[in-house]
């Protein structure tokens, strides 16, 4: 090799060499960007807390730190680093280990050393200059120096530092890294979480303080009741000492020195003494015979909440029995207390240092994730508000939308008395002790029962029964604590049949009473309602009309053998065993294990249907009604019906003011009764005394009932039969109308409609047809119950009435039937009297021992005919009496 062809050799090596190096320094670099993204990933993946949701992983979450920006840097790097193939990758790895080698070999035939080389090492430097030579032609054809260009580029020029609310960008490359973690990662504010951390620990902390609550709430109605006691021992005067001890007292020094009443002397106390007149002696007797006095008012007073007296001990006590209500929701709330316990693992990882999470669905959407937290949160708030003291307006307020709630945490704190052998009516002895013993289970039950509503322990002990307890009483409830106990049995499917008017409230009442789930297997959403119910267990809530949806679908998602119970609400809908909807009904009840049947009317016009009903569950209870006694009746139905009554056992229940009202008709009243008579037209009889608005006499006097309603700061419902007299009433009456709420308005709508009524201020009417607003709703915000006609059964009007006075109702009950003087509305009375001894001696706990009077089970068209003709006879006769002469009856 000549000197020219060495130079040309050592070029040809060193342009090679410069290669490699920079080819050595990518790769470095490469190494380095890769191993500080593998770490910060790893250091990032290490702290992923895995949320667990029934043994199964919901989510995943990564908290990151403000420091964590160094880490998303160095994964950025890496991420910005410039794309290698394989091909790449073989030629940077000839570039870094065949090309250094061939550089140093070729040294050996192109330096000084090659005067030195031997032959083997002469050899090997001439294939390394062969190689070197075709090397450098074909990777200079192949673009080299811009192969090497590309992986050197700086795409950007990547900050030290990222904020981390960029960590799932594309441009900072983390999301590919946890892809395994699960789907659709997304970066949320720490602030997502709220105080987690402090929730779960109030949560927890009251789950182990439901015995402080209890003895708070009981604290507090101790106070109330002595503050009651306090003001009786101001009022009584100190004379009544001497009715409290046989000991002859002296009550004139007392009266010297200003002591009037017995308050007074106790809060003298040890200083009675030292009055003149009094020794010790004498000062003992005075205040023993005022402790005992003050003992046994005590002993014997209620606890009262006044709402129009709303003193600081009220206020206390409806706090302390709100702290111990959330408790005790937050103890039964067992997917919220599920839910603590999965997010309890993140709680741990999440320090002050922690400004964002990165929240991965692993099965749960991170939607889920967060109302999960948001539960979790709101139910701690709950606990803390109440027990740390939320204001007094809010417990006020609270009280007065749901008093029914307190009373019954009242009840089960003894400040309510009730009659322990009137809850179980008029069962025999034997049952009433399988009753006894048997224990409620209430694991999912939210709410407090009264002494007498946890007899409803009554329908598991005998499995198919009549709950007949007056309306008002909370069927409902007691209903809920029965489908409660069998959850916790493992049953986890139950169903609701009832009106379409009440299905709202029903899924309302076990949503607020229970932990259970409702299914509205009504309306446009049933289909999905109905799976659902299947797949997930829970309370389905259908209608009269819905059972045969029900019916047709239910095979469709296989066999359901583990319904628990079958409620059905307004039982007397299934009166008539003819009925399509009533054998519908009839075949879920009998493939239940347990069926309860509600109703406060068992019996509207005949014992048969009664007896119908009984017949549903045990139909070897009662061979022939007709034939029976009602004492002998009631004892053959006992095994399979329960019923208490308003009176017995709700003692705070306030005074119900029945005032029949009975008023002339008007002129043009008159004629349009006289129209309808000659007409024989019986409904347009029942109506005529309305039908001329401000011309007739009971509008008038309902729009002087309205009046006087706003004036005492009372709400009105305004009952009728008829639609014309509704229009009527609402285009009348001046002021805040409701209504009318018919039959044809929507179930969903009714509620709406009585919820805005509820809301509504004083002197608020709510006007409504007697069928759809009595029955399932409660409309206990009123406290003035209007009748405008008498009804055709006793039941319905029961029924209205019942709708505002029911148990949670505190103003007393002013109930105005508007009667017309003669005529349709005193022989229709007459009929419900005589209708109203049918239901007392046998559906209504009685001593009545006589035989059914068979002869007034007259039905609605026999009535009309009766009455229509009666009629018709009395103003013929009124027609052709002498002028002067009283027409005869």
């Amino acid at each position: 090799m000549d000197r020219e062809q060495r130079q040309e050799l050592r070029a040809t090596a060193d342009e090679v060499a410069r290669r490699a190096d920079r080819a050595q320094a990518i790769v470095a670099h490469r190494n380095r960007v890769e191993k500080a993204a593998g770490e910060a990933v790893e250091s990032l993946r290490d702290r992923t807390a895995a949320v667990q949701v029934s043994g199964s992983v919901a989510w995943r979450a990564i908290p990151l730190r403000g420091d964590d920006s160094r880490a998303l840097v160095a994964i950025a790097k890496r991420s910005h680093l410039p794309t290698v193939s394989t091909v790449d990758e073989s030629r940077l790895e000839e570039l870094t280990s065949s090309v250094p080698v061939a550089v140093h070999d070729v040294k050996s035939v192109v330096g000084a050393r090659r005067f030195f080389s031997g032959s083997k090492k002469k050899s090997t430097g001439a294939s390394a200059s062969d190689f070197l030579s075709t090397y450098r032609t074909e990777e200079l054809g192949a673009g080299l120096p811009e192969f090497l260009d590309r992986l050197s580029r700086d795409d950007g020029g990547q900050p030290d530092q990222l904020p981390v609310e960029d960590a799932l960008t594309d441009w900072v490359g983390l999301r590919p890294h946890i892809g395994d973690l699960g789907d659709d990662p997304e970066i949320r504010p720490v602030s997502v979480i709220g105080r987690l951390a402090d929730s779960i620990a109030s949560i927890d902390a009251a789950l182990h303080r439901e015995q402080r609550f209890r003895d708070e709430a009981k604290t507090a109605g101790a106070a109330v009741r002595k503050s009651e006691v306090r003001k009786l021992m101001r009022e009584m005067p100190v004379e009544r000492l001497k009715d409290a001890t046989r000991d002859r007292l002296r009550i004139g020094p007392l009266t010297d020195v200003g002591i009037k009443n017995i308050q007074a002397v106790l809060d003298r106390g040890t200083q009675l003494e030292h009055l003149p007149g009094i020794g010790a002696t004498t000062a003992a007797r005075i205040r023993g015979a005022a402790q005992t006095l003050w003992q046994t008012t005590y002993e014997g007073m209620p606890v009262r909440i006044d709402i129009k007296a709303r003193t600081s001990e009220g206020a206390e006590l409806l706090r302390r029995l709100g702290a111990w209500e959330a408790m005790r929701k937050t103890k039964g709330a067992t997917t919220d207390l599920a839910l603590k316990d999965a997010l309890a693992q993140l709680a741990k990882v999440i320090d002050k240092k922690v400004t964002h999470l990165v929240v991965v669905a692993a099965g749960w959407t991170v939607a889920q994730f967060e109302d999960a937290v948001l539960a979790v949160n709101k139910r701690a708030a709950q606990i803390a508000g109440n027990a740390t003291g939320s204001a007094a307006k809010d417990s006020w307020e609270d009280f007065l939308a749901r008093p029914a709630d307190y009373f019954a945490m009242l009840s089960e704190l003894g400040f309510v008395t009730e009659n322990e052998e009137k809850s179980h009516g008029d069962l025999p002895d034997d049952i009433v002790e399988a009753v006894r013993s048997l224990e409620l289970n209430t694991q999912h039950l939210t709410a407090s029962l009264r002494g007498y509503q946890s007899f409803a322990r009554f329908a598991l002990t005998q499995r198919k029964v009549v709950i007949g307890d007056e309306m008002g009483l909370g069927k409902t409830v007691e209903a809920i604590a029965v489908l409660s106990h069998l959850r916790a049995q493992r049953r986890h499917h139950s169903l609701v049949i009832c009106p379409a008017a009440v299905v709202t409230n029903w899924v309302r009442e076990i949503q607020s009473k229970s932990s259970l789930r409702p299914h509205r297997v009504h309306g446009p959403g049933r289909e999905a309602a109905l799976r659902n119910w299947v797949r997930n267990g829970g309370v389905a809530v259908t209608t009269y009309e819905g059972i045969h949806f029900l019916g047709m679908n239910l095979p469709a998602h296989g066999d359901l053998d583990d319904v628990g119970c079958v409620v059905v609400d307004e039982a007397h809908y299934i009166k008539n065993p003819a009925a399509l909807r009533s054998q519908r009904v009839a075949q879920f009840v009998g493939q239940s294990d347990y069926s309860i049947l509600l109703t406060g009317t068992p019996l509207e016009n005949r014992i048969d249907e009664f007896r119908n009903l009984v017949g549903y569950l045990r139909p070897d209870l009662v061979i022939d009604a007709n034939e029976l006694a009602p004492r002998r009746f009631r004892r053959q139905v006992a095994p399979a019906y329960l019923r208490r009554n308003q009176e017995d056992v709700l003692t705070e229940l306030p005074e119900l003011v029945e005032v029949n009202e009975w008023l002339p008709m008007s002129s043009k009243d008159e004629q349009a009764y006289r129209d309808a008579v000659y007409g024989e037209n019986f409904m347009a009889m029942r109506q005529a005394a309305m039908a001329s608005g401000n011309d007739s006499e009971k509008m008038r006097r309902l729009i002087e009932i309205v009046a006087e309603a706003e004036d005492n700061g009372r709400r009105v419902i305004v009952f009728s039969h008829f639609r014309n007299v509704l229009d009527q009433v609402a285009g009348t009456l001046p002021g805040k109308v409701f209504g009318p709420l018919t039959g044809s308005v929507p179930a969903a709508a009714r509620q709406t409609m009585v919820d805005q009524f509820s809301a509504a201020g004083h002197g608020a009417v709510q006007v409504s047809q007697i069928i759809a607003g009595g029955i399932g709703l409660n409309i206990q915000a009123a406290s003035v119950v209007v009748i405008c006609e008498p009804q055709l059964k006793p039941t319905t009007e029961w029924q209205a009435i019942a709708r505002a006075r029911r148990m949670g109702q505190l103003e007393t009950v002013q109930v105005h039937r508007l009667l017309s003087e003669d005529g349709v509305d005193q022989r229709i009375t007459e009929i419900l009297a005589r209708k109203k001894e049918i239901f007392d001696d046998f559906a209504r706990v009685s001593d009545t021992a006589e035989s059914a009077p068979e002869a007034f089970d007259i039905s609605e068209a026999e009535l009309a005919r009766e009455v229509v003709a009666a009629e018709r006879e009395r103003l013929f006769n009124q027609a052709n009496a002498e002028p002067g002469e009283e027409a005869a009856d």
